[in-house]
């Protein structure tokens, strides 16, 4: 059994719509807000620090969003989750589907209080506890395959206990080892993150960014030499002093792309 006071935290970036969930849930003599988070590297901080019941999370707050939360949140404090959305279709498909709940904006308070029991319901139960934490899971991987992927400016990074936010253009390469990905930046810095390449490579400005093999992403622009190997194919140096090799196939393409005036 949870305790009697539902612990409740919210993030959302747009103020107004933070200040309706927190009234409403004020309102409720079982529910207590413990946090609001203005983004989702704020919210991560609260969720692990405060271990709350239930998060409510905006999808789609800027740098870090509601799905980005869920992913760098250590899974032993990840909370019940309600995600918070204008109409999204693909988002209304993956979590119906998956049985996670959401609201959408603007979020009426019939809808909200329900929301809240049957959080309730789920987390006074232990089958259904456990079975939410899997539906979750499930719906953030059904809705990033079926939604178009928005453009990435900064990439999160956990540090311990911090997010750090990798400007893309600050990166040299992207190499992959089975499903950790190694980020090198142009002034040599290393980061690995827990992410699929094709995953990551479709989210990056295509103008920028060029595959130079199976498993290896490079930045267009940090690319200062290019030499011939044999058999037709290359190796590159970056700016920050990297040497890769460039596959047989993707050879093909940087000669068009890259050798040509």
């Amino acid at each position: 059994m949870i305790e009697s006071i539902l612990r409740v935290v919210i993030a959302d970036d747009e103020r107004p719509a933070r200040s309706f969930l927190g009234a409403v849930l004020r309102s409720m003599t079982d529910v207590k807000v413990v946090g609001e988070a203005t983004g989702g590297a704020e919210a991560i901080q609260l969720i692990e620090r405060l271990r709350p019941d239930v998060a409510m999370l905006d999808l789609q707050m800027p740098e870090i969003d509601g799905l980005s939360v869920v992913r760098l949140v250590r899974r032993r404090f990840l909370p019940l989750v309600i995600f918070v959305t204008a109409f999204d279709e693909y988002a209304v498909k993956a979590f119906e589907v998956n049985a996670v709940d959401y609201l959408t904006k603007p979020v009426s308070e019939t809808r909200l209080r329900e929301a809240v029991r049957r959080a309730r319901e789920r987390l006074e139960r232990a089958d259904l506890k456990q079975e939410a934490a899997t539906q979750l899971r499930e719906a953030v991987g059904s809705y990033e395959r079926s939604a178009p992927a928005p453009r990435l400016d900064r990439i999160p990074i956990r540090q311990k206990g911090d997010i750090l936010l990798l400007p893309v253009m600050q990166l040299a390469s992207i190499v992959a080892e089975g499903e950790l990905l190694h980020l090198t930046t142009i002034r040599q810095e290393r980061h690995t993150i827990s992410y699929r390449l094709k995953d990551l490579e479709a989210r990056l400005d295509p103008a920028k960014f060029i595959r130079l093999g199976r498993g290896v992403l490079a930045n267009i622009d940090v690319i200062v030499r290019v030499t011939p190997m044999p058999g037709g194919l290359y190796s590159v140096r970056l700016q920050n002093g990297q040497e890769l090799d460039v596959s047989r196939i993707q050879s093909r393409l940087l000669r068009s792309r890259l050798l040509q005036l």
